[in-house]
């Protein structure tokens, strides 16, 4: 009887939509959609500008929630878990898939994505058990870099050939998987303003220089 009178004060799930942090992060989520969507037809400066715009989305939603007096403690909850779930596929399964697209979907990129996506699943577990350390850092690099440094590493494919340009790619998803794992403390970018900022004019940047191969 408790439990059922319980329920019937719980706000329903699409309440939960109707909040501008919350559209921001699903934003990100159709930003990253469409950057799989894009890297398995092999279309990848369509990718990458889905990827960069995924960060951006999933910067803004926080900053926008710190400027809100209004949001209750179960809105935040729901946020936060929002954001991680959006976090795996964005940070996680979007390289994966990058990566096995980019090696035409060969047996031996597997390994790879599934590293990638392992570490991001680990990486993102550890967070939600223990948080940021006590000098508010992350263990780890944190996932929104993978996306970050994917963009710019795909600045270089058209000055190597194919098969160069994907050993260089296998290698730095590796890299990227066993930093996001590491002990390494790395600060949390996405908290201050100026970042946030600094961010928009890499995503300007970047969106014009994938851009332009549409032109």
């Amino acid at each position: 009887m408790h439990q059922t009178e319980t329920n019937e004060f719980r706000p329903t799930i699409l309440s939960y939509v109707i909040d501008i942090p919350n559209l921001c992060s699903l934003a990100g989520l159709a930003s990253t959609l469409a950057a799989i969507y894009f890297a398995i037809l092999g279309n990848y400066p369509a990718a990458m500008i889905g990827m960069i715009w995924a960060v951006d989305f999933d910067w803004a939603d926080g900053l926008i929630a710190r400027t809100m007096d209004n949001r209750t403690g179960d809105d935040r909850i729901f946020g936060g878990q929002l954001d991680v779930l959006i976090d795996i596929v964005s940070y996680g399964v979007t390289p994966a898939i990058l990566l096995m697209s980019y090696g035409n979907f060969e047996t031996i990129y597997l390994p790879g994505a599934f590293l990638m996506l392992a570490a991001s699943a680990i990486r993102l577990s550890y967070f939600s058990t223990f948080g940021l350390s006590q000098d508010s850092k992350y263990t780890g690099l944190a996932l929104d870099n993978n996306n970050l440094i994917i963009v710019f590493i795909f600045m270089f494919e058209t000055m190597l050939s194919n098969e160069n340009f994907s050993i260089a790619f296998y290698l730095s998803c590796l890299i990227l998987a066993a930093l996001n794992v590491s002990q390494i403390k790395t600060p949390k970018f996405s908290g201050k303003t100026v970042n946030v900022q600094l961010l928009a004019v890499y995503t300007i940047f970047i969106t014009s220089f994938y851009g332009w191969t549409f032109i």
